[in-house]
């Protein structure tokens, strides 16, 4: 099994929220190459919406959740996974599952992924940073690196 120091499961989730929210915007960024004229303005706005809708509804309080219950764990070593509670996982692989299987059906248009993608992949790469923030200050009431005037204590 592999363990890390309790501590090291903020940078691991860290790093894994923003490598999968880079990843995901990659896909929404590709969908934005079609020529849409001025119908991209409103996708950029749309973008903009699920970003500020995911970020402020959603990730932040998971991160607050998260934090919570990492710097709970009272072993000094514990496994490198548990950066994510079993909910957390199956709620990844539905939205994995789910999103891979709608882009390879071609039920979804792709200006659908490049507003709705971009948005949410930019939100999971701020949740990542703010995991981030939080291991290197050793805090847990980091503000938001985004949106500064919200912080880790409002709920």
């Amino acid at each position: 099994m592999l363990k890390i120091t309790t501590e090291k499961l903020m940078l691991v989730a860290g790093i894994v929220w923003a490598i999968a929210g880079a990843n995901i915007a990659n896909i929404g960024l590709g969908a934005y190459r079609h020529d849409w004229g001025w119908v991209i303005w409103a996708l950029l706005v749309g973008s903009v919406v699920i970003f500020v809708l995911f970020h402020s509804r959603i990730f932040q309080k998971m991160v607050r959740k998260h934090t919570a219950r990492i710097r709970g764990y009272e072993e000094a070593k514990t496994n490198i996974f548990k950066f994510f509670d079993k909910k957390g996982y199956i709620m990844m692989a539905i939205m994995m599952v789910g999103g891979i299987g709608l882009r390879m059906s071609g039920l979804i248009p792709d200006w659908f992924f490049a507003f709705f993608y971009t948005g949410l992949g930019i939100a999971l790469v701020v949740a990542g940073l703010t995991f981030l923030l939080r291991y290197f200050r050793k805090n847990t009431d980091v503000v938001c690196p985004v949106m500064p005037n919200t912080s880790a204590r409002q709920h």
